[in-house]
């Protein structure tokens, strides 16, 4: 399928859900997914936010759903789920990409609270959506299945760029780890699964850490911080049949900072 302008609708009839959705990576992702064809379910906490994603997609020509969810509550992730599938009529691809970074301080200055959320947004969340996506994707039958995940990881999962984030680190490096023994298991049935791990990329979670975004671009070899339609196309690539051989990857878009 092809639009008015002639571009290939590479996610026609495609049921896509995206948690975080309602700013930053989150946000452009899904007015990605949504102009390249698909219906998408827009989650995340904020419902005001939520449902100006998705009347930017609407006021685009698209179509899109608002799912709230609490990712910090035990019985958020599997209930987004449930309501994105039931609202798109099934679910073809997620993208978990809620996220949640402690501020700044050295490790044994953080309370155990902070740990607590850090991994229960960051891990357990990605750990519980992702049973529940499986679930979505796989027939009952234990037949093969199909669809595409992807999480949301970070550089900071493969490398600790700055001090002050330590929890944020590991929780992230859980997330690739998670991601590549999950596609191990579910690659055979037809799941493919895979991270992106984002840089210095302008978002309100970055710019919001107390680092110097110009300072920051300066540091990287390309020499400026990345836009979130630049990780959004990435991951649209990751989540398509341009990829269809690409299973259990962690792809960094982050200008460099990794080779360097």
């Amino acid at each position: 399928m092809a639009t008015a302008e002639g571009k290939a609708e590479v996610f026609a009839d495609k049921r896509v859900l995206v948690s975080g959705a309602t700013s930053g990576i989150g946000r452009a992702a899904a007015l990605a997914f949504a102009a390249a064809g698909a219906r998408v379910a827009v989650s995340g906490r904020d419902v005001a936010r939520g449902e100006a994603v998705v009347a930017e997609v609407e006021a685009a020509g698209g179509a899109a759903v608002f799912v709230p969810a609490d990712l910090e509550r035990p019985d958020g992730p599997a209930a987004m789920v449930a309501m994105a599938t039931e609202r798109l009529g099934g679910l073809d691809v997620a993208v978990n990409n809620a996220g949640y970074q402690e501020r700044r301080a050295l490790l044994a200055e953080q309370p155990d609270a902070v740990y607590e959320r850090v991994f229960a947004v960051n891990v357990r969340a990605v750990f519980q959506a992702m049973k529940a996506e499986l679930a979505a994707m796989l027939p009952a039958d234990g037949g093969r299945g199909a669809g595409a995940i992807v999480n949301v990881a970070s550089v900071s999962g493969v490398r600790n760029p700055n001090p002050g984030f330590s929890l944020y680190s590991s929780a992230k490096a859980a997330v690739v780890h998670m991601t590549k023994a999950a596609a191990l298991e579910y690659g055979p049935r037809g799941i493919r699964i895979n991270a992106l791990s984002p840089g210095r990329i302008e978002t309100p979670m970055m710019l919001g850490s107390g680092l110097d975004p110009k300072v920051v671009g300066e540091g990287l070899p390309i020499r400026r911080m990345g836009r979130p339609e630049e990780a959004a196309a990435a991951l649209l690539w990751l989540a398509s049949d341009a990829a269809s051989f690409v299973v259990g990857q962690n792809l960094g878009v982050d200008g460099g900072f990794l080779a360097s």
